[in-house]
């Protein structure tokens, strides 16, 4: 692994300032952002970005109508050139749920795509269009903002209360990405495409402002087809951002689509992350063009924590080993008790301590203080084992993918993972309930193969005992039509329930 050296400098994106240093220069006409037809240079970028940033300079905090748009990626880059914090909101978010962020964030304006209809909880915010068909001159940037300012806040997904603000320093974001540029080697040369929603660190932070500050380019497709992949990997794209369900698509696609097969076989490096990518997939995608799909894990509050390296082995079901710069540990159920086995089995929550962790949750003391131990150390709710070679395999979350069975702790995700090997399955989730001998029992939902001849639960019980151990078996099995999920493909367990 090759030593990380940490750019704290207000300077994000230096081929932007190149650019603006030199607009005649070889470094502004190199593509930087493309979204369908439409599409920016870096001194296009420059010159678009900068009079924005001058505009918002003394807003104090905007939100961004984070439209997979062109706009909204200029939006952004403007508001870290002026060192402005930006909230990037979810187009898809209800009113009450918008009523809250623009309540608890309190921007002065929001800026989003002419002719874009904004919802009656934004009516209050004075409202600036962003304009890229026009570029001025481009002007000087504000003064350089300290690597400790907020950059983002970004919002999570309240699935235990009300959204909460992530305060993202601009030292975080820069970290992170230079750890991810060591991991995967990562340069200018690199083209990234992706159809990620913005408003979330993986598709705006990784995959818009990672690619910027690589000074290399970004295609977004707008929205995720299957098609739109292979045309941008045949134009000369070499990286894929995804999610597992992107990925789950792809493999369905590519028996019958041997020109996909073929592209994402040249392709230099096939990420997925924001859940886990089931093993399934992998192998199915990995036969078909054999290559095979890396994983990282992080979240908003921390962004990214650790990642199969491209010149590591691309182990499925693994999100490899922590970042350069990024400590990580496992711990007991008192969460300072440390696990030290690099067993593969022995479970723990992962808690993690470095530059790339947000600064706080906006106006909640009191969340902040819970989601540190004393020492220093962030609290991720995600359990873990670790193989002998440091390989990180995340089984869940603590407050859902936890299972206590029978004296053993079990995490829902290896489960999954062996159910998803079934012919008979399509899809799969595994909770649990209370049992009055076993303290918890194992309960699997599925979507099957076929509906008409959905496997039972004795042969799913004996498949998995097979594959893992007879006390990870499940002995409720419930068929579903369809798994709920969110925007970003996760299963979302608390729908779960029982009829």
């Amino acid at each position: 692994m090759s030593p990380l050296s940490l750019d704290l400098s207000p300077d994000l994106f230096p081929a932007l300032t190149e650019a603006q240093a030199d607009p005649d220069g070889p470094g502004a006409h190199r593509p930087a952002l493309r979204f369908g037809d439409r599409s920016l240079t870096y001194g296009e970028l420059a010159a678009t970005a900068s009079p924005l940033a001058a505009r918002v300079a003394e807003a104090g905090r905007i939100a961004v109508w984070a439209t997979p748009t062109l706009e909204t990626a200029v939006a952004v880059v403007a508001a870290l050139l002026a060192g402005v914090p930006a909230v990037p909101l979810n187009p898809k978010s209800g009113e009450s749920e918008l009523g809250h962020i623009v309540s608890d964030s309190a921007p002065t304006l929001v800026l989003a795509a002419p002719g874009t209809q904004l919802p009656p909880a934004l009516a209050a915010l004075e409202r600036l269009d962003i304009d890229t068909s026009a570029p001025t001159t481009s002007l000087p940037s504000p003064g350089a903002p300290d690597p400790e300012s907020p950059a983002l806040i970004v919002y999570t997904s309240g699935t235990t209360g009300p959204p909460k603000g992530a305060v993202i320093p601009r030292r975080a974001i820069a970290t992170t990405l230079d750890a991810l540029a060591d991991a995967w080697q990562w340069t200018g040369d690199d083209i990234l495409v992706h159809g990620l929603p913005l408003f979330h660190v993986h598709g705006l932070i990784l995959g818009i402002l990672g690619p910027l500050r690589r000074g290399g380019s970004v295609r977004h497709l707008g929205r995720f087809e299957t098609a739109g992949v292979a045309r941008e990997l045949s134009e000369g794209a070499t990286m894929l951002f995804g999610v597992p369900t992107m990925y789950h698509r792809i493999a369905e696609t590519l028996p019958d689509d041997p020109a996909l097969a073929k592209v994402l076989a040249r392709a230099r490096l096939l990420v997925s992350g924001s859940a886990a990518l089931p093993v399934h997939d992998h192998e199915r995608i990995a036969q078909a063009t054999g290559r095979r799909v890396i994983e990282r894990y992080g979240m908003t509050e921390t962004l990214m924590n650790t990642s199969v390296r491209a010149d590591g082995e691309p182990r499925a079901g693994t999100v490899g080993v922590p970042l350069p710069g990024v400590e990580l540990r496992l711990t007991e159920e008192d969460g300072t008790t440390a696990v030290e086995a690099y067993d593969g089995e022995t479970v723990g929550e992962i808690q993690v301590r470095g530059p790339n962790l947000f600064t706080e949750y906006l106006n909640r003391p009191e969340a902040t203080a819970a989601a540190f131990t004393e020492d220093g150390w962030f609290r991720t709710g995600d359990m873990a084992v670790r193989d002998p070679d440091g390989y990180v395999r995340i089984v869940g979350r603590k407050a859902t993918d936890l299972i206590k069975s029978g004296g053993y702790k079990i995490g829902a995700g290896e489960i999954e993972n062996a159910l998803l090997e079934h012919p008979g399955v399509r899809e799969a989730a595994v909770t649990g309930e209370p049992d009055a001998d076993l303290g918890e029992r194992i309960v699997a939902w599925i979507v099957p193969a076929d509906s008409q001849s959905p496997p039972t639960v004795d042969e799913l019980a004996d498949h998995v005992a097979r594959r893992l151990a007879p006390h990870k078996r499940p002995r409720v099995v419930h068929h579903l039509d369809a798994l709920p999920r969110n925007d970003m493909g996760k299963i979302m367990k608390r729908a779960l329930t029982h009829d």
